[in-house]
């Protein structure tokens, strides 16, 4: 059974190497990059990538472009930050031989700041991201997108590692990123949102992230993964606030 790995990209050069390395065995790599301006293009060229430079419609969009352009009768979706280890790549091959399931969700193991978090919601953190061609799709979410399949989803046990934030610079950036995409997201929807609305949805945020899922167990990183958690929520309410006219 053929597999193709699926990532979107935009300036990855950091992380992007490691993540091909880590998928170097599959039999094709699919990347769609939108508009790098350091070295990922090359780096996937260097790995044998199919390689599209194209515009940036979203995530979810832009996932299914790349799962358009795979040939693989199986599709591994994965993150630039995103490394499968050996002990995964075993459970992949054995899953796509014998399959009794159209598609296949593991645990992933998430970084903040140097350290890999065990709770706040960031453990075991299950995705679907291995399943057959013809048998799922991603949604058309700007952000947060969900893969929506056709058929069983079965459970492999080892972990996708994930370098999710590797300083609080990334961190910031991607707090502002999301929060708009999400923002825009709810508009389209057209809802709407006050100044009471982020403030409390981002003080919910923070208390659901640091003490009902245990952050505070993840010492201050546990602290810092709450804040930005909150930050962002009251930003993507704030930012919606503001597209409503309120």
């Amino acid at each position: 059974m053929s597999l193709s790995v699926i990532i979107i990209a935009k300036n990855e050069a950091k992380s992007i190497g490691k993540c091909l390395e880590s998928v170097s065995w599959a039999d094709e790599i699919v990347v769609i990059d939108s508009g790098s301006t350091d070295e990922t293009v090359k780096i996937c060229e260097s790995f044998g990538a199919k390689i599209q430079v194209t515009d940036w419609p979203g995530f979810g969009p832009q996932k299914n472009r790349a799962l358009d352009l795979a040939t693989g009768v199986w599709i591994l979706s994965l993150d630039a930050d995103e490394i499968v280890t050996p002990e995964l790549k075993n459970e992949i091959l054995g899953a796509i031989s014998g399959a009794n399931a159209q598609a296949y969700s593991f645990p992933r193991s998430s970084s903040y700041c140097g350290r890999f978090m065990r709770h706040g919601g960031w453990w075991p953190d299950r995705v679907t991201r291995l399943f057959r061609k013809n048998s799922a799709r991603f949604s058309d979410d700007l952000v947060h997108e969900k893969l929506i399949v056709d058929g069983k989803t079965g459970v492999l046990s080892s972990p996708l590692i994930h370098i999710a934030f590797s300083d609080l610079e990334e961190v910031l950036q991607k707090i502002d990123r999301y929060s708009t995409a999400g923002a825009i997201m709810m508009a389209k929807k057209n809802k709407k949102a006050s100044l009471a609305d982020a403030i409390f949805k981002g003080m919910w945020a923070f208390f659901r992230t640091y003490v009902l899922r245990g952050g505070f167990l993840d010492g201050k990183e546990g602290f810092m993964l709450a804040i930005s958690n909150a930050e962002g929520t009251y930003y993507r309410y704030l930012k919606l606030m503001l597209m409503s006219g309120k």
